[in-house]
């Protein structure tokens, strides 16, 4: 799949240091990078109410941390898939009469326009989960030879060939944890209580009849009349949420590779249940750091699909906004933090947008602060833990002071807060 166009970067004298970043398997900061590589992985959309401040807000996070990877001089691979197969989009395609397929493609582009507006790096591997059916129902049923997993009857489903009933195909959290250097809970440390009612909230069916554990996920959905289905050696059907994931992730990244992100409401099951697939697939951690951005909240609410609550960039450009004061707006949040857009924020970034362009663009003149001390405390925030508010206080007070080099500054804001001046 395509992704989008690539911003271009400035070359800054000198290097940055690898970043620290907060890990949540281990709730510590921990350096994020190899010698001269970094590979990421970030869940993408499932496309549809595309996209609003919530998606931007972790795909800023984590383009943040591929700025930092490239100016430390690491070679950055990075993949992300598109969900444009599932039920929530399923059912937004049937309440609106719109073929999915049509839907997805409508999403996938309005998101590839809103990214590239926010000067996001892409992903070099833009995988749609539709792409990988093969490799998936291949995973699954390597899974099922090996004992971690098991049929559960789906009296809903069509018939098989041969007439038998169909059925759905889950994973065996313990079978998996038995076998594989995984325990479900490892990656978000929760109790199994508070684990039972987030896999309840967020696509689980802990309720369900015939499971061997109420929190082991499902795999492979049988097919359903007027769903979407391909063939597979398990039957005719689709794939769970989790798998595509770890099928994604191995199959563009390999094994414990540097980071896998998303957003905090990922951490269980998304992310728990991909790293345990992964585990049982291959014999090896997922990745050796999970790295989470906060929650991002409208009219006292977390802004959500299912409330309607939405921001969306599209809305905002279409306003006349311009998009480089959006990403100012959301880079002065921690990207940890959960927190509550308001148009102040707006407003408060699209003055900081007018200073700086006074301070540092083609017009501005020299002062007496020293560009290269600027520059290095710029380094100095990003690489602790992505400090972004910190960065722009930076900033902010080199624009109060004016600098020996205003070219060098207007690279390096570039390159490492992706507002090009």
């Amino acid at each position: 799949m395509r992704a989008w166009q690539r911003p271009d970067i400035p070359t800054l004298p000198g290097r940055s240091a690898a970043p620290r970043i907060h890990d949540t398997a281990s709730e510590r900061q921990v350096e994020a990078g190899e010698t001269h590589a970094a590979r990421l992985y970030v869940c993408g959309i499932t496309p549809y109410d595309a996209t609003h401040l919530g998606h931007a807000a972790t795909y800023l996070a984590f383009d943040t941390l591929q700025r930092v990877w490239r100016d430390a001089g690491l070679a950055v691979h990075y993949a992300q898939n598109v969900t444009d197969v599932d039920d929530p989009l399923l059912e937004r395609a049937a309440a609106t009469g719109v073929d999915w397929r049509t839907l997805a493609e409508e999403q996938v582009e309005l998101f590839r326009a809103d990214m590239e507006a926010l000067a996001i790096i892409p992903p070099y591997h833009y995988v749609a989960v539709t792409e990988v059916i093969d490799e998936i129902a291949a995973a699954v049923c390597a899974l099922w030879d090996a004992g971690t997993a098991y049929a559960v009857d789906a009296p809903d489903a069509l018939p098989a060939p041969d007439g038998k009933p169909g059925s759905d195909i889950y994973f065996d959290i313990a079978a998996a944890a038995a076998t594989s250097p995984w325990q479900v809970g490892d990656e978000s440390n929760l109790d199994r209580e508070t684990m039972l009612a987030l896999f309840a909230e967020r696509g689980g069916d802990p309720e369900r009849p015939g499971k061997r554990d109420a929190l082991d996920p499902l795999l492979w959905r049988a097919a359903r009349a007027g769903e979407p289905a391909w063939e597979s050696r398990v039957g005719a059907g689709r794939p769970g949420w989790h798998i595509e994931c770890s099928v994604i992730a191995l199959q563009e990244l390999g094994t414990d590779f540097t980071v896998q992100g998303g957003g905090s409401d990922l951490i269980f099951p998304h992310h728990d249940m991909s790293a345990g697939h992964a585990a049982a697939l291959s014999g090896r951690p997922l990745a050796q750091v999970f790295s989470h951005a906060g929650m991002v909240a409208y009219e006292g609410h977390k802004m959500s699909k299912s409330l309607g609550n939405l921001v969306l960039v599209s809305r905002l450009r279409a306003d006349g906004t311009d998009p480089r004061a959006i990403r100012l707006a959301l880079l002065a949040q921690h990207y940890r933090a959960d927190w509550e857009w308001t148009d102040a924020q707006l407003t408060d970034a699209e003055d900081r947008l007018q200073r700086w362009e006074a301070a540092f663009g083609g017009t501005a003149t020299v002062g007496s602060r020293d560009s290269i001390d600027v520059l290095d405390a710029l380094r100095a925030a990003l690489t602790d833990d992505l400090d972004t508010p910190q960065a722009l206080a930076v900033t902010d007070a080199a624009a109060n002071a004016g600098v020996t080099d205003p070219a060098l500054l207007r690279d390096a804001i570039d390159a490492l807060l992706g507002i090009r001046l």
